[in-house]
Order: structure tokens, then C-alpha cells, then sequence
């Protein structure tokens, strides 16, 4: 395989991984982490703004948030994006800072979140598939121009779905890791 075109497929599985953990960080297991809001949009003049662009996001407790914005006139624009997020928490406002005390998850929650997890996993294996699917394209249009031979066709693919394989089995390692983190309780 070209180094170049294995160079580009990795790179493009690699993002799709990254994609998903990053998604991820966003599902809440019952304990505090500054993912969980800070790519919540806040209206902020005008213009549709993240919040760890706005705000200082702390996790002062295992099961709590501490936001401080930079700028105080902003506190009930970053409360009011808070409440519209499906987060499911209502923020505490004090007037300098907000406080989120995110509450124990259920077991219908956490079963609710377990399928989420699933489901995004499913749609990073189908995304790593379809790289594959047109790689395997690429090189089969290469042979059809006969500008590789049958045993470097057969060879590429090979490699192919061995690149595939793996970064199937990390989406695997990682939906297992989340889904534990989401089951356990804290």
C-alpha cells in the first residue's frame, strides 16, 4: 500500500475515534467534568458563543460545577443557555458565579445514556467502514486501469481491513470504557 494513501486512511480513522471520544465527554456518568458544558452555546452579543469561551469551568466536588465568568454581565445569558441544554440540571445563581450540582443518575438514565453511547459507536463503525469501502474503491479502479497487478490489489486490501479491524476494535475499547464509567455509581 502506498504510504500515502495508508498515511490518509489512519489519519481519517484516527479523526472519526477522536471524533467519538469527544462526543463522549459530553455524556454525563454522575460525576463532574468541564466537558459537560463547555460547548454549550450561549447567546452573547449577537453571536452564538461557547461557554469555556465565556467562563472558567471548575469541579470544585466529585458531583458539582463551579462557573465563573470572565465577564459578570454575562450570568444570566450562560444560565439561561445552561437551562435550554439537555443537561437536565438547573444552575444556581449567587450573582458572581453559577453553580451546577448535577444529581445521581437513575437506572432508567443510565440505560438511556448506555443506548446513546451505542448508537454514536455504531455510527463511528459505519464512518471507519465507509473509509475503508473507498479505499478499497480507489484501489480497485487502480486495478481496473491496470496500473497495480491482481497480488498488490489482494495485498492492499488485506492491509486494508487490517488497518479497519483495528480501529474498530478501539471504537470497541472505548464504548466499553464509557459504558462502564456511565454504570458505575460514584
Amino acid at each position: 500500500m502506498s504510504d500515502v494513501t495508508k498515511f490518509d486512511l489512519e489519519e481519517k480513522m484516527r479523526k472519526a475515534v477522536d471524533f467519538l471520544k469527544g462526543e463522549f465527554v459530553g455524556i454525563r456518568t454522575g460525576r463532574a467534568h468541564p466537558g459537560l458544558v463547555s460547548d454549550i452555546k450561549v447567546d452573547y452579543y449577537g453571536a452564538s458563543t461557547p461557554l469555556k469561551q465565556l467562563a472558567t469551568i471548575s469541579v470544585p466536588e466529585g458531583r458539582s460545577l463551579l462557573i465563573t465568568p470572565f465577564d459578570k454581565t454575562v450570568l444570566k445569558d450562560l444560565e439561561k443557555a445552561i437551562l435550554a441544554s439537555d443537561l437536565g440540571v438547573t444552575p444556581q445563581n449567587d450573582g458572581q458565579v453559577i453553580r451546577l450540582n448535577l444529581p445521581e443518575l437513575t437506572g432508567d438514565r443510565r440505560k438511556e445514556l448506555t443506548k446513546m453511547v451505542h448508537k454514536l459507536s455504531e455510527e463511528a463503525r459505519i464512518a471507519v467502514r465507509n473509509l475503508r469501502r473507498d479505499c478499497n474503491d480507489f484501489y480497485k479502479k487502480k486495478l481496473n486501469e491496470s496500473e497495480i497487478g491482481e497480488d498488490q490489489y489482494h495485498d492492499f486490501l488485506d492491509q486494508i481491513q487490517k488497518i479497519t479491524d483495528g480501529y474498530i476494535q478501539e471504537i470497541d475499547k472505548v464504548m466499553k470504557d464509557k459504558e462502564e464509567e456511565i454504570l458505575t455509581k460514584f
